[in-house]
């Protein structure tokens, strides 16, 4: 093989090294004496593990089915499991005919609290809501399955997980960007409210948990304790809510969060860590924040093991809340054109928050096909190998 072979811009080892790819390439020699002397686990594209693709935003594509007003609304898009269920599995088959291998439970703002309040549910008819939005996004999945084969398309695996949204969802404040509540509220405090939730998509067998939109590092250990010692079984990730591209909302620094967390799975699970989770990560966040926020979880860490990387972004436009509306789309650009630099950080779940339609999700796949899981991928690693 020739000694000129150039890495084209996919090799992880690059940034650990601080050569960025983007600016200088490295030939096949250099390449091969960096491989050797850094553990395999840098080399995160280089492993044959698939990347899959998370649905976008569901309040967002929701309100198109329910004309109402979602975002004023103080249970958002999880009034609608209640009132209008079909408007529900319309939006999950909006996302899997687009291309997502993953949908969430409606439950993110999903609480005891909030069913008995707006709803005026008991509270086992509030557990009886959680558990049927898991079941609206199951018929949503084998619906989709269904007329895949009817027409003779190929059928594959896709993941219904239950979605956790943090403390702040339930208070309708939006304290989950900033984490104001963080020190108001005790770790057992965090766990017994999440527990409730838990539990009720775990009885309708999820195939995992998406703890999601996390604004501090104190909820996100206090929900990894709890599922980590009572629910060993259970493959989750955690994801956090940042405000920039290194700090959290409450403002914690990313990188020393994630890590505290893995740590934590590190030492409940040890070498086989990684198969107990889908990731640690980031969700609701600027698209334009992502990449540095995964650089300084590497820069951290050096040549640790590195978890599987979770990413969700908002499409990049600003939430007025005093106007109650959504602001600089002309500032945005395709969701897909993040996805490269994603990929190459080691994200393995790749999908859309806030104003990510199914259009945009159904880029995201065609880019994770081509650029991901596909043809530049694989010859890339059979020329190495």
């Amino acid at each position: 093989m020739a000694t000129t072979f150039e890495c084209k811009k996919l090799c992880n080892v690059c940034f650990v090294f601080g050569i960025f790819v983007k600016k200088q390439q490295l030939n096949h020699k250099t390449h091969l004496k960096l491989k050797k002397i850094l553990p395999k686990a840098t080399f995160l594209m280089e492993q044959d593990k698939k990347i899959l693709v998370k649905c976008g935003g569901f309040s967002t594509q929701l309100a198109k089915h329910v004309g109402s007003k979602i975002d004023g609304d103080p249970l958002w898009g999880s009034r609608f499991d209640h009132e209008n269920p079909s408007a529900v599995v319309r939006t999950h088959l909006d996302f899997l005919e687009n291309g997502a291998q993953i949908i969430l439970s409606n439950t993110y703002q999903s609480s005891v609290q909030g069913f008995m309040k707006h709803l005026k549910l008991s509270r086992e008819q509030s557990i009886a809501l959680m558990r049927k939005s898991v079941q609206l996004a199951k018929e949503a999945r084998d619906l989709y399955l269904k007329n895949v084969v009817e027409k003779g398309g190929t059928t594959e695996t896709i993941l219904v997980m239950g979605s956790v949204g943090p403390y702040g969802a339930m208070l309708h404040d939006g304290s989950e960007y900033c984490g104001s509540y963080t020190d108001k509220v005790s770790k057992e405090e965090f766990q017994s409210f999440h527990r409730i939730r838990i539990d009720a998509l775990l009885e309708e067998n999820v195939d995992g948990l998406s703890v999601e939109t996390i604004p501090c590092q104190k909820e996100a250990e206090a929900v990894t304790e709890i599922l980590l010692r009572d629910y060993a079984h259970v493959k989750f990730w955690i994801s956090f809510q940042c405000k920039d591209d290194l700090h959290l909302a409450h403002g914690e620094n990313f990188a020393n969060a994630a890590k505290a967390v893995w740590d934590m799975i590190k030492k409940k699970h040890g070498a086989k860590a990684k198969d107990h989770i889908y990731g640690i990560g980031v969700n609701c966040v600027n698209p334009n924040f992502v990449a540095n926020l995964f650089k300084s979880l590497h820069t951290l860490l050096g040549n640790e093991d590195l978890p599987p990387l979770v990413v969700y972004s908002n499409r990049g436009e600003i939430y007025d809340a005093d106007k109650g509306e959504w602001t600089g789309l002309d500032d945005c650009i395709p969701m897909e054109s993040y996805v490269p630099d994603w990929i190459r950080l080691g994200a393995t779940i790749i999908g859309g928050c806030c104003r990510v339609y199914p259009e945009d999700i159904l880029q995201i796949r065609k880019c994770v096909d081509s650029f991901g899981n596909n043809n530049e991928l694989s010859s890339f690693n059979n020329k190495l190998n």
